[in-house]
């Protein structure tokens, strides 16, 4: 490749220069090196590497050409992670008081908090961490494997490979087991351990563990679909195998139909049977409820319906938090179930008997004669000899209480139901038998005399009496006496009452009232009232 063209001050200076190209090619001079004292390749070429004539030839004038800024401070280096610097013996001033080391402070201490600090106990002081602090450039701040050990990895490639080895013994054990199984039986075995020989050949051959057969496995790559998973346009990619086998007619050829099972070209799934009329034995693919609908699907969809209805009512569980505790509570609430309906039936059959397990009535019973004589009419109703059952009700029957020998409502009278027993229509009441009909009834007959002889006496009329009335509007008793004096006062009472009722003014703020009336009150109101129909009412007063 050819060096990039720079100006040259003449035709001299440009052919000195090619011979010292020539030279460095073959041999003969030495090479030419940069500032910092590295070798320049001629083959590369070497851009603004000499300025042109017109300014400084010394050194580069450009500086985005070249790593100008760079920091000598920069590291990619990391923490000492658990490194100690200081031990000291007593507790120094400014330390921490719980540990005693001078690199934190008690509210930073990372120790289990003690029962009494360094500080006051001056014993188990702590040392003293490293520090670090790194000014890492662009590269490191973002780089996620810095400070990584790599031989922290050893012990995740140990345990793989002791498991590995456990596997390949147990798989030793199974095939020296299966040998001293088979040479047993060869021992006591004649020609027709032929077909059991190859059997067990097989299983032995099952058993084993063909490495051949894993490396071809590894490199079956030849199926697998790299494409995006859950994205759109964008995000994580993985790696979905297509587990369909190529000799396979997909779904969407079994039935060219149009109107037949409907094809999600997204999901590639077809819920329906697109042959529904096929004969079952022939066909391989039923559609993809036929998956739902059995084997572990049907289990895992009861599983999630049980979780569901006890959630409902009022367990705390959940299939997708607690799988596990799900199914354990599924597991018992079948064997539960189970050992209910074992009960149930067994209470059952122990009450009404169990027709299956009983013995047959032989058929002389079945069919034989009885001395019993039925009559039936012309109608073939049965006329005398075989009497009727009543049918059963759901309530309680002939259930007698509080010592009644009749039930509730054996007797009605009065529109009233009773006790035929007793003739009482109070339910809740005890029998009181012949004694409580023989009072009842003479109450009876008591209250009817009284009514006749109540009616008869409303008939006649009572005489008339001439009452003298009372000065207050009652019966005046024969004995009252009214007190001269006491009638006096009473009437200047009432006279000063009337006037307080004329002039309001008059009138005290403050009125006691006195309830209790005498005789001579009342007379006193009644010779001081004004009858309105007395003619001679304007010249009372």
């Amino acid at each position: 490749m050819a060096t990039a063209s720079v100006a040259f001050k003449s035709r001299e200076d440009h052919r000195k220069q090619l011979e010292l190209e020539e030279a460095r090619k073959a041999g003969l001079a030495p090479a030419e090196v940069d500032e910092d004292g590295k070798e320049i390749n001629p083959h590369i070429p070497q851009y603004m590497s000499s300025a042109p004539w017109y300014l400084n030839a010394e050194r580069p004038s450009l500086k985005h050409q070249r790593k100008w800024k760079s920091d000598p401070n920069y590291t990619k280096s990391w923490y000492d992670r658990g490194a100690k610097i200081f031990q000291a013996e007593k507790y120094r001033k400014g330390a921490c008081e719980n540990c005693g080391a001078m690199t934190h402070d008690a509210k930073s201490c990372m120790e289990r908090p003690r029962k009494k600090g360094a500080k006051w106990t001056n014993m188990h002081i702590a040392p003293d961490e490293k520090i670090e602090t790194f000014e890492l450039d662009y590269d490191g701040k973002r780089d996620r494997w810095n400070g990584y050990d790599a031989s922290t990895y050893a012990h995740v490639i140990e345990r793989y490979e002791a498991r590995d080895e456990a596997r390949r013994k147990y798989l030793k054990e199974q095939q020296l087991k299966k040998l001293e199984e088979k040479n047993s039986k060869n021992d006591g075995e004649g020609e027709g351990g032929g077909v059991e020989d190859s059997d067990e050949d097989d299983d032995n051959d099952e058993l084993k563990v063909d490495e051949a057969k894993v490396d071809e496995s590894k490199q079956m790559d030849f199926a697998k679909v790299e494409k995006r998973v859950r994205t759109t346009g964008g995000g994580s990619t993985g790696t979905v195998r297509n587990l369909r086998i190529r000799e396979d007619t997909a779904k969407y050829l079994l039935n060219l139909d149009v109107n037949s099972a409907y094809y999600d070209p997204k999901t590639r799934s077809m819920r329906e049977d697109p042959l529904p009329d096929a004969d079952p034995n022939e066909k391989f693919y039923e559609g993809d409820n036929q998956y739902r609908m059995s084997g572990q699907a049907l289990a895992f969809k009861q599983l999630n319906i049980h979780a569901w209805e006890a959630f409902d009512k009022g367990q705390d569980i959940h299939m997708q938090a607690a799988p596990s505790q799900a199914e354990l509570l599924f597991r018992n609430y079948k064997v539960i179930k189970e050992k209910l309906k074992s009960k149930t039936k067994d209470t059952i059959m122990e009450k009404y008997g169990n027709a299956a397990t009983e013995e047959e009535i032989p058929m002389e019973l079945l069919l034989g004669q009885s001395e019993r004589q039925v009559e039936y009419d012309r109608a073939g109703r049965v006329i005398k000899g075989m009497e009727t059952s009543l049918p059963k009700s759901k309530y309680e029957e002939d259930v007698f209480i509080n010592n009644h020998t009749s039930v509730w409502g054996s007797w009605w009278k009065d529109r009233q139901w009773g006790y035929k027993c007793c003739k009482q229509t109070i339910r809740n009441s005890y029998c009181t038998g012949a004694a409580g009909i023989e009072a009842a009834e003479a109450a009876t007959d008591l209250m009817k005399a009284n009514i006749a002889r109540k009616a008869t006496s409303e008939d006649a009329p009572a005489p008339a009496e001439d009452k003298k009335l009372a000065t207050w509007g009652t019966e005046v008793p024969e004995d009252l006496v009214l007190d001269e004096k006491l009638l006096t006062e009473a009437l200047k009472k009432e006279d000063e009452r009337r006037r307080e009722e004329k002039d309001e003014r008059k009138r005290k703020y403050n009125v006691r009232w006195n309830d209790e009336v005498t005789a001579e009150e009342m007379e006193a109101y009644r010779m001081k009232k004004v009858h309105h129909d007395d003619p001679m009412k304007d010249f009372l007063n």
